[in-house]
């Protein structure tokens, strides 16, 4: 077990440690002057050039790479172009909002998704499979910003049963969630149909295993065989894509955020991408990287807690 976490931490920060390579000689690769973009056109030569200095723009640019990955072991992500802040007191505000319709949207996906597969797969075949195999796949193929400007025009604009537009706050706990049901839906609806149709592939592979045919030959019941020992098997799979799930989600949450205009880190990227703010583009990419590298490293350990057979190690 410590050497596969040894492995994969080792995976991990060579990942991260390319990816902030990257970054750091971001700037230098997308055409336009950060400097020019925020002072404006009118700006002297002179200023402009004493403002480049002081954001380190005019250093080399494998020093601004040593630079920035320093920092950002460190904890350290720079400052905001515009205002001078912390990229991390910027980026620690609005993490908690972007983690929640996260981690809710999944939930709702695993609520939804795998009872939707359980029942497909104890009722293969049937009228209401391939009901639910229709609107899996239909899903499935649903982009979650499309989702969500239907969810949108529907439910807040042309009903106005939900609030459209922001986040609330924490003080209103009521609001909040009341705020945080159509985004987190229209980031789950995907994975909903994915999830489902991934349990019920799992659990008909399970339910045609010989010890399932065993224990029907001892009398166990149907109920029991579904739901204590096929079920735990098949979830596996299920495990071993929530991490990347996550991950997926966590980026389309920048989709969501910005089309029901909450905080967030979708809304702090975008509008740092509309005014070439790299510090703040850069730390936002680094903390997404980090969040997804992680996510998927606690899904695979995981097995280990669900079938100790699972031997990791020697497949790696």
């Amino acid at each position: 077990m410590m050497i596969y976490l040894g492995k994969r931490l080792g995976m991990i920060a060579a990942v991260l440690l390319i990816l902030m390579v990257f970054l750091g000689g971001l700037i230098h690769l997308v055409p336009g002057d950060p400097v020019k973009i925020i002072m404006g056109p009118l700006a002297s030569d002179s200023f402009a050039a004493s403002v480049r200095s002081e954001m380190g723009l005019d250093k080399p640019i494998a020093i601004q790479m040593l630079d920035f990955i320093f920092g950002a072991v460190h904890g350290d992500l720079g400052k905001d172009f515009v205002s001078h802040r912390p990229v991390t007191v910027m980026i620690g505000g609005v993490l908690p909002h972007t983690m929640i319709l996260a981690v809710t949207g999944l939930g709702l996906a695993i609520l939804i998704g795998l009872p939707l597969g359980v029942y497909s797969a104890v009722h293969a075949n049937s009228a209401i499979d391939k009901a639910i195999a229709s609107v899996s796949i239909t899903l499935i193929t649903l982009p979650p910003y499309v989702a969500g400007l239907l969810l949108l025009l529907t439910f807040a604009v042309t009903l106005a049963w939900l609030p459209a537009l922001g986040a609330g706050n924490f003080s209103a706990p009521l609001d909040y969630a009341a705020r945080l049901i159509l985004p987190s839906l229209a980031l789950a609806l995907g994975w909903i149909g994915y999830l489902a149709r991934l349990t019920r592939a799992s659990m008909l592979e399970i339910l045609g295993a010989n010890y399932v045919r065993t224990a029907r030959s001892f009398g166990l019941s149907d109920t029991r065989i579904h739901y204590l020992y096929a079920l735990r098997s098949a979830v596996i799979p299920v495990v071993a894509v929530l991490g990347v799930g996550l991950g997926h989600l966590l980026g389309g949450a920048i989709f969501i955020e910005v089309i029901f205009g909450r905080q967030g880190l979708g809304t702090l990227f975008y509008d740092a991408i509309a005014t070439r703010n790299f510090p703040v583009i850069r730390g936002v990419a680094v903390v997404v990287a980090t969040l997804f590298v992680v996510t998927n490293l606690l899904a695979d350990l995981s097995y280990r807690l669900l079938d100790p057979r699972i031997r990791v190690e020697a497949k790696t």
